[in-house]
């Protein structure tokens, strides 16, 4: 394999329901600080990569040409959208790495972004059910949340009621998020508040309530990529030891069980043996918790419990910042909130701010191997990224 590139900078947007009003401002508000941060200029940039989901919360489409508008300097720089569902952003950072690999170009620009807070929630629900395989679950009310809420329930069907586990991991994640002033939810909701069904917490879909439901979010997030002559001279770079994607069938009815990740297992388990390590390796996980029942699917899926005991590890403390393995310390999609496209280039962001040490209140002391999951649907495109620090 061709050998990756870094990460040598990067910029974040807050999450959460932002004056900017549209996708075109908030790349303006993003990828100059990027090349900022990154100490590159405009003119060095080789090609642009841009994730969004779009599927009508904005009317603008042809995305792509968004950030030579916002950014008058990159106007003749190759650039293409890309779109994987909540994978989105992922699909725009591996094919920008896929780019350099290939050697046609040197710099290349990554943009995930999302408005999505245009519509009312209701209409953003039905949005996002295009995601499903909607011959078969287009019927899921509301939306993603519904599809959820099914694998939940099959999965407290076999394996019995883990909704104070949920409730766990969703305290887990809010209180991770008050440590990080980009997050949409940075409040402390404590478990008897998310295991409790109330007026303010109430049931959203089969056994899901309102905590265990990531919020809809605006945001963007931006990460510049150097091949590496370019990044031997940059402040920082974080290097993929190995990145893996997977697929799976898109119909949760032509799988073993609705709650079986095998995608995400085979992503976890491609790139743990291209990068040659373990778990134990890792100093921490930023992981796909559009549901806190997601977040507990892919402790199984990555290896760290049986099927159906993914739940003991947040009763252990395992997953906590303080736990052997930190699972999504910057709050994850749950509490740093989940624009779409700009969700899998954010949680790359996260990994990369705490291998660089730039984490602030959120570091994870003598942190230098992450690992990042993305997944676009309900565990179909499956992206594994293990990133580690070089400089």
């Amino acid at each position: 394999m061709a050998q990756e590139a870094s990460i040598i900078g990067w910029s974040h947007s807050p999450f959460g329901k932002l004056d900017i009003p549209d996708t075109e401002g908030l790349i303006a508000a993003t990828v100059p600080a990027a090349l900022d941060h990154a100490g590159v200029d405009a003119s060095e940039v080789d090609g642009i990569f841009l994730g969004t989901y779009n599927s009508g919360f904005v009317p603008q489409s042809f995305e792509a040409g968004l950030v030579g508008m916002a950014v008058p300097a990159l106007r003749h720089v190759p650039a293409a959208r890309l779109e994987n569902a909540c994978a989105t952003g992922s699909a725009a950072l591996y094919s920008a790495l896929d780019f350099l690999a290939s050697g046609r170009g040197r710099v290349a620009l990554v943009v995930g972004v999302e408005k999505m807070t245009t519509l009312p929630p209701a209409d953003a629900a039905a949005l996002m059910i295009h995601g499903s395989y909607t011959p078969e679950e287009g019927h899921f009310t509301p939306g993603f949340a519904g599809v959820f809420g099914h694998i939940a329930q099959s999965y407290f069907q076999r394996f019995g009621d883990q909704s104070d586990a949920l409730a766990m991991i969703a305290a887990k994640n809010h209180r991770h998020a008050t440590l990080n002033p980009l997050a949409h939810m940075p409040k402390d909701l404590g478990f008897d508040f998310c295991n409790t069904v109330s007026d303010k917490n109430p049931l959203v879909a089969g056994p899901l309530r309102r905590t265990d439901c990531s919020p809809i979010s605006d945001g963007a997030a931006v990460l510049v990529l150097a091949v590496d002559d370019v990044a031997q001279g940059a402040k920082r770079a974080i290097r993929f030891r190995a990145r893996k994607q997977a697929n799976d069938f898109m119909a949760l009815s032509r799988r073993e069980a609705p709650y079986v990740f095998e995608g995400a297992a085979q992503a976890w388990a491609g790139a743990l043996a291209e990068a040659g390590l373990g778990l134990d390796d890792l100093d921490l996980v930023e992981t796909h918790d559009c549901f806190t029942i997601a977040e507990m699917l892919e402790y199984e899926a990555m290896g760290l419990a049986p099927r159906g005991e993914g739940h003991r590890l947040i009763r252990d403390g395992v997953t906590t910042r303080e736990g052997r393995l930190p699972v999504n310390p910057s709050g994850g999609l749950k509490a740093r909130g989940h624009p779409l496209g700009a969700t899998g280039v954010s949680m790359h962001v996260m990994a990369a701010m705490q291998l660089a040490g730039e984490a602030g209140a959120m570091q994870i002391e003598g942190a230098t191997k992450a690992g990042v999951f993305n997944m676009g649907g309900a565990a179909v495109a499956n992206y594994t990224s293990i990133l580690e620090r070089t400089q």
